[in-house]
């Protein structure tokens, strides 16, 4: 008996005891879970990884921006499209990224070419008026010495100079 001190009182005895600490241990962990496991995003259910969203404003020195979230774009002649490609989780990052008609749209230095892990970054310019499409392609990352899915994503963004 504890004297002078305030003693733990857990419900009823024998079996029941041990069911309600084994209930409690239980309900602590998967709070745990939920609050570590997640952050700020929950993104625990199907995607563990979820990279910073794209931004939607042009880096410096560009007029436009397109993510792997756009299908369209229009931009005048002259101006310059910066492309910011996240790669998804389980995929390499994106590469070969093209202009189908560099008359009117041409593949660009882009001065932000140091991008964090996992983002691809392009640049073109708007040289004349008319359409161009401007597609990357990503594939499964795979550990060396084991076997390979053979697929590739296709990414595919229309770009209207006017």
């Amino acid at each position: 008996m504890l004297t002078g001190a305030t003693a733990l009182v857990l419900p009823g005895s024998g079996p029941m005891r041990c069911v309600f600490i084994v209930k409690a241990t239980l309900i602590a962990a998967v709070a745990a879970l939920v609050l570590t496991g997640c952050g700020s995003v929950c993104a625990c259910v199907g995607n563990p990884y979820v990279p910073p969203g794209p931004s939607t404003s042009p880096g410096l020195g560009f007029d436009a921006v397109v993510t792997e979230t756009d299908t369209a774009i229009t931009i005048h002649t002259g101006q310059k499209l910066e492309v910011v490609l996240h790669a998804r989780s389980g995929m390499t990052n994106w590469s070969n990224v093209r202009s189908s008609d560099t008359s009117v749209l041409s593949p660009i230095v882009n001065p932000a070419a140091s991008a964090v892990r996992g983002v691809t970054l392009a640049a073109f310019q708007a040289l004349t008026p008319g359409r161009a499409d401007i597609t990357a392609t990503a594939g499964a990352a795979c550990s060396p010495g084991q076997a390979c899915p053979m697929y590739v994503m296709l990414y595919s963004v229309t770009v209207t100079v006017t």
